[in-house]
């Protein structure tokens, strides 16, 4: 809003120069982008005005605060020719050269009119001066008074040639559909069915509160006009707006809220404006469409209340000065007081809104710093914040780095690295750009463009994870995701280096999985953008889902730019499933052993396609039996070859036995060992080697 120093006097006496009204401005809340000179003695004030203050995109609503501001009368118009904000005298009621016609009063719930003779005049040098500041260009003596009262009160208007409107009528309807006009500016516009016009007794003469029509609009020769002053559905202007991509001086009043209170004093002081600049005179009565005039919004200001948000209490007479001054009516009640709100302030909706007026007036420089008290207790933090942070440290401490990729992603790569029978990929209706059109449903995208922007920097041993929100349409929920690449260790002189494989990357889920204390098992599984042979499912103990493993495709890896020949292992686990399945840590606590172990290593010959999950499954269910208890087995050599059948291979296996209360004897182990193979034979045809 570009505010003329001169023309804020009309409406107060306000002592100081530009940069004193600047100064105090900034003093309540309001943001001064600069000051101009504009002729002598006088000055352009540039304020940014917040959405929620429609009433502040006018002189008379600046000169509000700042009359506010230094305790000082405010001007407001008045019916006095001889007044600086004159007002016509004009009556109301029905027009017998226009009919009025409003068909949506949701959406338009105020609209007056007048009719009007004119006199081809040129625009006075004081009101183009004034309109020039503004930031306005002018075009004839008619559209400028309307700009000019639209500058001042804040209220749009808008002038028909009235020879122009087919039967002399305005009818207030949507737009048909398809239904074309041509506005002010020149071009054809096709229009929705939900949009708002003004139009004649055949077509739409104007978009409602946005643009005037061509069709209608006035020029040198009009004779006669209609004024047009309206309150319109702040929704309805701003949604109409963007569809068409068309932002005016109306529209940024209209879409932010505008006064219904104000429309026949806008036509009053047009009227005013056009009789001062001889360019006219009223023909007939005001129309006044108003079916549901709006109350003022009644609100309650408690005294104890001021106290506790501001951490001062400003002195009742200033509280009182404050409000009235901003336009309010105050009435004291027990403890505080009721105040009406004006309709001009949209913002104003509940007690502390009033609060913060009068903390903006009183001077928040006046207020001592002060601790807030606390008003309910501190609430419990989220349990999903510890487990993050045991997540990332465990994976920072076997050496991997974390990343932080977007949550939005292409489609295309949602697409690539979708599991079959995955959730179903959740669009974005307004994309920031293509590459931005998707909400991720897995973490690994993401790490694996992040693994290829490292491997075009000349990285060739990167290890990466993240712990993030994956989104889906049956909602949100949290994972943790590894990509690895390059050696499975550290380089060094002495050799021994090796890539990294399926295996190093399962070790780290189990870590993470027996972290949280959930137990789980791999099987094998087949995915679109892992290798056959390569990928497992990660399930709980009731085969429930948890995540996913395995090695990136080459061709998958080549088209996120990652070379093929490259080894990419990812995997990938639900945070949110884990904290379903696992056993808190304080359950899972256990006394140190007082008794000594005794292992034992079992070899024996099975089928090669027999996963060792399945073995090591067989040996746990033949322990609840045994004399002497297994407390681990560990698999720790894998031969085939010479010696070993067809097809077959030789697993050698650890058992470690352990009881909590006493020494085991050789006895009770060798019983059990004989126990334990003798499942092994049974259920998978095992041979001792």
């Amino acid at each position: 809003m570009r505010l003329l120093v001169s023309w804020l006097k009309d409406f107060v006496d306000v002592p100081g120069s530009a940069d004193e009204i600047a100064g105090t401005l900034g003093l309540r809340g309001f943001e001064v982008a600069g000051i101009e000179p504009a002729g002598p003695g006088d000055a352009v004030i540039d304020v940014e005005v917040t959405a929620n203050r429609p009433d502040c995109l006018s002189v008379i609503g600046l000169a509000r605060e700042i009359a506010t501001a230094y305790g000082l009368p405010l001007r407001t118009p008045a019916a006095d020719p001889d007044a600086a904000i004159a007002l016509a005298a004009a009556p109301a009621g029905g027009a017998d050269r226009v009919q009025v016609i409003d068909e949506d009063a949701a959406l338009c719930p105020r609209y007056a009119a007048a009719v009007a003779e004119v006199i081809p005049v040129a625009t006075p040098a004081w009101m183009a001066g004034r309109l020039q500041a503004a930031g306005i260009r002018p075009i004839s003596a008619i559209v400028d008074l309307t700009n000019y009262v639209n500058v001042e009160l804040g209220q749009p208007m808008h002038a028909f040639d009235l020879a122009r409107l087919a039967g002399g009528t305005i009818r207030i309807r949507r737009a048909r559909p398809g239904e074309t006009i041509r506005t002010l500016d020149g071009v054809a516009r096709t229009l929705e069915a939900d949009m708002l016009v003004i139009a004649d007794a055949d077509r739409a003469q104007a978009i409602a509160g946005v643009m005037g029509g061509a069709d209608s609009e006035v020029t040198g020769s009009t004779r006669e006009v209609v004024f047009e002053s309206a309150c319109f559905d702040p929704a309805s202007v701003r949604r109409t707006s963007r569809r068409l991509q068309l932002k005016t001086e109306a529209s940024i009043r209209f879409e932010r809220g505008s006064d219904p209170g104000a429309p026949v004093m806008a036509l009053r002081r047009a009227i005013a404006l056009m009789q001062q600049m001889c360019a006219g005179r009223l023909s007939g009565p005001i129309v006044d469409r108003y079916p549901s005039p709006r109350e003022r919004r009644r609100l309650r200001l408690r005294r104890a209340r001021v106290k506790l948000l501001l951490g001062a209490t400003p002195p009742d007479a200033e509280i009182v000065r404050i409000l009235e001054g901003l336009g309010l009516e105050v009435a004291a009640a027990g403890g505080g007081w009721d105040v009406a709100a004006p309709t001009f302030r949209v913002d104003l909706l509940r007690e502390a809104d009033l609060i913060e007026e009068v903390g903006r007036h009183y001077g928040l420089d006046r207020i001592e710093p002060t601790f807030p008290p606390a008003m309910t207790p501190t609430p419990p933090p989220d349990p999903r914040i510890a487990r993050d942070r045991l997540v990332r440290r465990l994976l920072t401490a076997a050496g991997l780095s974390e990343a932080v990729s977007f949550g939005f992603i292409e489609a295309r790569a949602a697409a690539a690295f979708a599991p079959d029978g995955g959730p179903d990929a959740v669009s974005i209706a307004n994309p920031l750009s293509a590459k931005f059109d998707t909400l991720r449903a897995s973490l690994v995208p993401g790490l694996v463009d992040a693994l290829a922007h490292n491997r075009r920097h000349g990285l060739r041993d990167v290890r990466l994870f993240e712990i993030g929100a994956r989104f889906a349409a049956s909602g949100e929920t949290r994972g943790v995701a590894v990509a690895w690449t390059g050696n499975a260790g550290s380089e060094h002189w002495s050799g021994g280096g090796r890539d990294v494989d399926f295996f190093d990357v399962k070790g780290l889920v189990e870590q993470i999985c027996a972290a949280l204390g959930a137990e789980i098992r791999c099987v094998p599984a087949a995915t679109p953008f892992l290798v056959a042979g390569q990928t497992a499912a990660i399930l709980g103990p009731q085969g429930q889902a948890i995540g996913l493993l395995g090695v990136v495709a080459p061709a998958a890896a080549d088209r996120r730019g990652l070379p093929r020949q490259d080894r990419v292992v990812v995997g990938e686990l639900n945070l949110d499933a884990l904290d379903a399945i696992g056993v808190p840590a304080a359950d899972r606590t256990r006394p140190l052993p007082r008794h000594p172990a005794v292992v034992r290593d079992l070899s024996i010959i099975v089928p090669d396609a027999l996963p060792a999950a399945t073995i090591r499954g067989t040996m746990q269910a033949a322990a609840a039996d045994l004399k002497a208890p297994l407390a681990g087995t560990a698999l720790f050599d894998r031969y085939q070859g010479q010696g070993v059948p067809e097809a077959s291979v030789s697993l050698s296996i650890r058992l470690t036995f352990q009881a909590p209360d006493r020494t085991l004897t050789d006895a009770e182990v060798q019983q059990s060992v004989e126990q334990i193979l003798a499942a092994l034979v049974r259920e998978h045809g095992a041979v001792r080697r």
